[in-house]
């Protein structure tokens, strides 16, 4: 019979970041920061528990509500601006043991400024610990871009020294990069640690630390608004088999049979003008018709919108358009399903764009779901993929360029 370990994993979470203000709780593709990190441990087959060491209340509230446990908060003493690792993950094993008299076999460190994280990394990092007793940690890592034996040091005089010398090689500094040793830079997606390393040695990561390598596409690391940006368009649109909070985000369509779409706040910006006769127009975008018509020519797509608005507006921008419509849906679901039955499509070539909340049951019935930039949180949320522009303001024109060039270039954009 094979004992399971205990493995405990711990999220350190303090609330007073300065580069990003509140970035542990801010919203990062659809989700706080922190959530990506707490379903990584509540995701993974070993982990047995999953805590959130934080000093800060609200923090602690919405990692509850993410399923973490927050059986403390963490004293000031070990929130500070220059707070490292150790006296965090001291005072949680001390706590725990104190408290509740619980001791973990293994305790892993999942960062939050480190969310896109590779689905089975956890649990590959925590097997390497099982299968070598005698290791105290394990830790990711990728390869270094700039290679340490090519960098220097500079003294007091200005003089250069190099950093690092090799043995057997003249120069390293001049040498080709072939005939110098492989070096690894650690990442923050995971540490996997005997508790003994820390409580006994002092160290968060022990004296035979093993190595997990991590895909270089994953690393990540948040610390500044435009690593925000950046991170953000890699989750939406990067295509990596990711850790996520919610539901996996599907691959883009090999081919297209049908775009379906609502009409407010996709093909308009959601704005409506009302006259004092009860008179209602509302404000759309050209580009969004153009690209329309150039899917149905060039790749033979077929375009619908289905609304659940009543006015006459949504029949005069559609014809104009020479897109089909279906009007006063008040159930969008059964009405896409109808279509996909009637048509005989088959429903993985169909493509949704919704923005808001009555949109979400269409969702799961398209084979793949997009939304414009300023939809609902929730829908940000559950999209496939999200746009770049908002709706009524080119988003529909986006998702038609994108279309074109994915479906009309695989080879070239690696779709086959």
């Amino acid at each position: 019979m094979v004992i399971k370990p205990e493995v405990l994993a711990i999220i350190p979470a303090r609330g007073g970041s300065k580069g990003i203000p509140r970035k542990n709780i801010r919203d990062f593709a659809g989700f706080p920061l922190i959530a990506y990190s707490i379903a990584a441990g509540l995701q993974s087959k070993y982990v047995t528990r999953t805590i959130v060491s934080t000093d800060d209340e609200e923090i602690a509230a919405v990692a509850r509500k993410y399923g973490a446990e927050t059986p403390f908060l963490r004293p000031a003493e070990f929130s500070q601006d220059n707070t490292t690792d150790l006296p965090v993950f001291k005072h949680a094993l001390e706590w725990l043991k104190e408290n509740e008299g619980y001791m973990p076999d293994i305790v892993i460190q999942l960062r939050p400024t480190s969310p896109i994280r590779p689905r089975s990394c956890v649990d590959d990092a925590i097997q390497i610990l099982i299968d070598h007793p005698e290791a105290d940690s394990v830790r990711g890592v990728v390869e270094s871009g700039q290679n340490p034996f090519k960098m220097w040091r500079v003294d007091a005089k200005g003089v250069m020294h190099p950093l690092l010398t090799v043995e057997g090689v003249k120069e390293a500094y001049n040498a080709p990069r072939q005939q110098l040793p492989t070096t690894y830079w650690q990442t923050g997606h995971i540490d996997a640690i005997r508790p003994r390393a820390i409580l006994e040695k002092n160290s968060m990561s022990g004296d035979v630390i093993m190595v997990l390598h991590i895909d270089p596409r994953f690393t990540v690391d948040i610390d500044s608004p435009a690593d925000w940006i950046q991170y953000e368009r890699l989750v939406r649109e990067g295509g990596l088999e990711m850790v996520t909070p919610g539901p996996s985000k599907r691959q883009f369509p090999k081919k297209v049979a049908l775009l379906a779409m609502d009409f407010d706040g996709v093909l308009t910006d959601n704005r409506v003008w009302v006259s004092e006769k009860g008179e209602e127009m509302v404000a759309a975008n050209r580009s969004d018709s153009l690209g329309l018509n150039i899917l149905r020519k060039k790749l033979g797509i077929e375009c619908l919108v289905i609304s659940t608005e009543t006015n006459l507006v949504v029949k005069a921008r559609c014809d104009k358009m020479k897109v089909p419509f279906l009007q006063a849906v008040e159930d969008k679901e059964t009405a896409l399903r109808k279509v996909i039955t009637d048509k005989k499509l088959d429903p993985a070539q169909v493509i949704f764009v919704g923005n808001d909340t009555n949109d979400l049951p269409c969702f799961p019935v398209a084979g793949y779901a997009v939304c414009p930039a300023d939809a609902q949180p929730d829908i940000i949320a559950k999209a496939d993929l999200v746009l770049k522009l908002d709706g009524g303001r080119g988003a529909i024109r986006e998702l038609c360029n994108l279309l074109l060039d994915r479906l009309t270039q695989p080879k070239l954009k690696g779709m086959e």
